[in-house]
């Protein structure tokens, strides 16, 4: 099924080096001024596990990875509305909620944080993914 003429247009966002290529998914969308961003790993732009058995290191991987999509889509960390947060360990979830008012600011986006059991490589302890605007402006 195709869009009607003049609806909306999805652009893929681009990386490169582009992680997710190998497993076949895209980095993210924009769609007008909305941005939609895949879950964020502790993966380099390589692909390689960053910072195994290191809750911060993989965090700072992260929100690097999350801020590397959405400036590609001409947004930023200050752009975010929504967050889902994926742990793996509960116990860690008063350092995110610091990570969180570290890399993001008021008016505070939108948050759901759930425990999994695990997610796709069996050493990685959080991810992210992420809604933000790209080009409007966030108001309180």
């Amino acid at each position: 099924m195709s869009a009607p003429e003049g609806g909306p247009t999805a652009q893929r966002i681009r990386l490169d080096p582009d992680p997710t290529a190998a497993a076949h998914y895209s980095p993210g969308f924009r769609i007008g001024d909305l941005v939609i961003v895949s879950g964020q790993a502790a993966l380099a732009p390589d692909g390689t596990t960053v910072g195994e058995g290191d809750f911060d290191a993989q965090a700072a991987q992260v929100f690097a990875n999350l801020r590397r999509v959405l400036e590609a889509a001409g947004s930023g960390l200050d752009q975010v509305v929504k967050v889902t947060i994926y742990l793996t360990d509960m116990a860690n979830f008063p350092r995110i909620v610091e990570l969180r008012a570290e890399h993001f600011s008021e008016p505070w986006p939108a948050d759901t944080i759930v425990e999994v059991r695990a997610l796709a490589r069996p050493e990685l302890q959080l991810e992210i993914e992420a809604i933000a605007l790209a080009g409007g402006r966030l108001v309180a």
